[in-house]
């Protein structure tokens, strides 16, 4: 990552939620995948920041931030990164989320529009049966799983607890993210559904039927990319986040 022009540590919640802030001009909040973490973005804060205010954090019980007992839950994480907004003094932000980090962002832009400007959502579901049942013996997939426990332990204020927290969030998962088109046909926030054309987890199918679902959603098919598209075409997603982010 590069040197952060401020960070530290918000207290949200009932947890330390570990940030960072990089460059200035319109905010645009990055909001990363389960069991990953804020410097998953590298590529993304160094071009974005040239432009923007990027702001990076690690959701709850992820990275450098800790969790307590309280359930996962979407609404609760979506809430953890509303008090981060408030505790930067942010009241409106551009977000890209990528997998959990674009059901988040979909979260706020169903109950809370009047904080973002755009949502560019990558490789996010809205129903469980979203995902690709395949995803459990993907190589790529298990291999990103084998990182994430290894990040965690170098990162994590309780480095050997990642059982634990993927236990805690797996329960989420089971049940969430869970909306009907009725809900996501009421999002206001102009939106952009995005996919990787070979995504490991999410099927094609229903990502082609959120964009449809949302008015007015832009759907974009990354070329040669999966559910890791910012990590294997950097260039190429920072090129899609700005024409969408700065669409005027």
């Amino acid at each position: 990552m590069p040197k952060a022009d401020e960070s530290g540590y918000a207290k949200v919640n009932g947890i330390e939620m570990y940030y960072a802030v990089y460059g200035a001009g319109d905010p645009v909040l990055l909001i990363h995948g389960g069991l990953g973490h804020a410097d998953i973005w590298s590529s993304q804060v160094a071009e974005l920041a040239k432009s923007h205010k990027v702001i990076v954090a690690d959701s709850r019980g992820h990275g450098r931030s800790t969790r307590d007992a309280q359930p996962f839950g979407y609404e609760l994480m979506a809430s953890d990164y509303l008090a981060l907004l408030d505790h930067l003094k942010i009241d409106k932000t551009a977000l890209v989320g990528w997998s959990d980090g674009g059901i988040i962002g979909l979260d706020i832009a169903m109950k809370h529009p009047e904080r973002l400007t755009r949502l560019y959502a990558h490789a996010a579901n809205v129903t469980t049966d979203g995902v690709d049942p395949g995803v459990e013996t993907n190589k790529t997939f298990g291999a990103y799983i084998e990182r994430s426990g290894n990040d965690y332990r170098r990162l994590s204020k309780t480095p050997d607890q990642y059982d634990a927290f993927v236990a805690q969030i797996s329960e989420m998962w089971k049940t969430q993210p869970n909306w009907t088109k009725e809900q996501l046909g009421k999002i206001t926030v102009p939106t952009a559904i995005v996919t990787g054309d070979h995504d490991e987890a999410i099927k094609r199918q229903h990502t082609d039927d959120m964009a449809s679902a949302i008015p007015g959603a832009k759907l974009i098919i990354l070329p040669d990319a999966s559910h890791f598209a910012m990590l294997q075409a950097p260039d190429e997603y920072n090129k899609s986040v700005l024409a969408f982010i700065d669409q005027k």
